[in-house]
């Protein structure tokens, strides 16, 4: 059995820059969460097709792993990561809260694609792992880099390392989950035309602290799509405590831990 740790992430900061394509484009602060993971496991098994166990709740073909060992497989070709997954099935313990803009779903695409690669002796560089990742979401390329910290731009596939230091959070998890499809089209439809992505930029330069405080620990301020995810769910307004901070496309809350 072969087995790698599929981390969580927050956006400490996401501000929408624009719309191209079908797609946003965004300047945001990504964050590895060392203590909040997914197991992602290839254990021996016989098997007829590619197998995934422990996400019985998304359909295999929409599976970010089922699609990212698609997309590799088109890049490659190589008959050994054919044949190895007649040989082992997928096996996923999940830690990481679904639709909770933790990044759960892309990183375990990314864990996948990295593990895959050393064990299949496949030769493919961070990068060509990271442009593969891009075809699969937004967010995969990052947990393909497994940086602790990155500033993430375009559409998610530029990830430039940051360095800070280590900062641990506290997570909030209200009961109202947040579609992310819906959050971004609300946010499109109401929001997409008032942006000024340019008054931020210098967060990127600005350790993650810092940025807190210049924004004055506001959500609003910090992340684009709580006013959307908010027009969508007024109900996270009443049940998170004031101070905590919305990360991604919701619904997770964090803080920094005292």
């Amino acid at each position: 059995m072969y087995s790698i740790k599929s981390h969580a992430k927050i956006n400490t900061f996401l501000k929408i820059t624009g719309h191209k394509d079908g797609y946003h484009t965004l300047i945001s602060r990504f964050i590895k969460l060392h203590s909040l993971y997914d197991e992602l496991q290839f254990v021996p098994a016989s098997c007829n097709e590619f197998t995934i166990e422990g996400v019985a709740d998304v359909e295999k073909k929409e599976n970010s792993i089922y699609k990212a060992f698609i997309e590799l497989n088109r890049h490659t070709g190589d008959l050994d990561l054919l044949n190895f997954f007649h040989e082992h099935k997928v096996v996923i313990k999940k830690n990481i809260p679904m639709q909770a803009g933790l990044g759960g779903g892309s990183s375990n695409a990314g864990a996948f694609l990295r593990l895959i690669n050393d064990l299949c002796n496949l030769g493919l560089s961070k990068n060509e792992l990271a442009a593969i990742g891009s075809n699969i979401g937004a967010d995969v390329a990052f947990f393909v880099y497994d940086y602790d910290a990155a500033n993430v731009t375009g559409f998610g596939e530029i990830v430039e390392p940051f360095e800070e230091d280590a900062l641990e959070f506290e997570l909030f998890f209200p009961q109202t989950k947040c579609d992310t499809r819906r959050v971004y089209r609300v946010f499109e439809e109401n929001f997409l035309g008032k942006i000024e992505p340019q008054k931020y930029i210098h967060w990127m330069r600005m350790k993650t602290k810092d940025i807190i405080q210049e924004a004055n620990s506001e959500a609003r301020r910090l992340n684009d799509l709580y006013k959307a995810a908010l027009k969508i769910y007024p109900k996270l307004e009443d049940e998170t405590p004031k101070g905590w901070l919305f990360s991604g496309s919701g619904s997770t809350f964090f803080k920094l831990k005292d």
